[in-house]
């Protein structure tokens, strides 16, 4: 004869250990089934296989079971509720399957498989959820890319674009010029006869005859007489070796005029 309380007993025990923190027992009242038995909750959570805390889940189940007077060879009493974010159409489904799994596990403890096979649920249908987020953030993010449009730039179209560009700031410069200054004739070049009658002509004559006087006055004082050469002239012959030198003096002055 089978001993179911001590099958359940045992059961309980093992879960405990297991689920921890997530296994409790609550008050009938809580439970929302029809018996006198005790009655237990267990905290169900999507979490992946790295993710260690249940309470950043976005969606939570609460698993409530209680044990008939002969589980495991008859099915547990069995509701579930909303922790977080699950909605009431999705309770009535994953209900309704734990039911029937139940009824394909009669004779041998099952609660701990009836967990996992509601997490495995909620892992599904959270994933789901989660993909369709995705693909709407993708969408999204197509959307703000902006894709650049215009004329690729070459050498010949920056060298256009550049001489364009010095065109505009020449006429800019040009406007900011006072018109004195744009109306203001070049000064002409003057002809012979003109340069001539503006007394420029005299005044450089006269500028050129004092520098010739000045160098005459030079080369007079450079004339040196020495008694020597002279001892045993005349006076005639002073006066001629004086003209020669004389001569010579002219002669290069007239070179440099030239």
């Amino acid at each position: 004869m089978t001993d179911y309380v001590l099958e359940q007993e045992m059961e309980i025990e093992a879960l405990e250990a297991i689920l921890m923190d997530d296994f409790k027992e609550i008050h009938l009242a809580e439970s929302g089934l029809c018996t006198s038995n005790r009655c237990f909750q267990i905290t169900i959570s999507p979490q992946d296989d790295e993710e260690d805390d249940s309470a950043s889940a976005p969606v939570q189940l609460g698993l409530i079971f209680s044990h008939t007077e002969r589980y495991p060879d008859e099915p547990p009493l069995l509701n579930v509720k909303s922790l977080r974010g699950i909605s009431t159409q999705d309770l009535k489904i994953i209900k309704e399957q734990l039911q029937l799994e139940a009824s394909e596990n009669l004779g041998m403890a099952m609660v701990y498989t009836l967990v996992n096979s509601a997490k495995d649920w909620l892992s599904t249908r959270f994933a789901q959820d989660s993909g369709i987020d995705n693909g709407v953030d993708d969408e999204t993010t197509k959307e703000d890319i902006i894709i650049p449009h215009g004329e690729p730039v070459t050498v010949e179209t920056f060298l256009a674009w550049r001489e364009r560009f010095e065109a505009e700031l020449a006429l800019e410069r040009a406007k900011l010029m006072p018109d004195s200054a744009l109306g203001a004739p070049k000064e002409k070049k003057l002809t012979g006869r003109q340069w001539f009658e503006s007394g420029r002509a005299v005044a450089a004559a006269r500028g050129a005859l004092l520098v010739a006087e000045e160098e005459e006055e030079e080369e007079d004082e450079d004339i040196d007489f020495d008694d020597e050469d002279f001892e045993d002239d005349d006076e005639e012959d002073m006066l001629e070796h004086y003209l020669a030198e004389r001569s010579d003096s002219s002669s290069h002055f007239s070179k440099r005029a030239a």
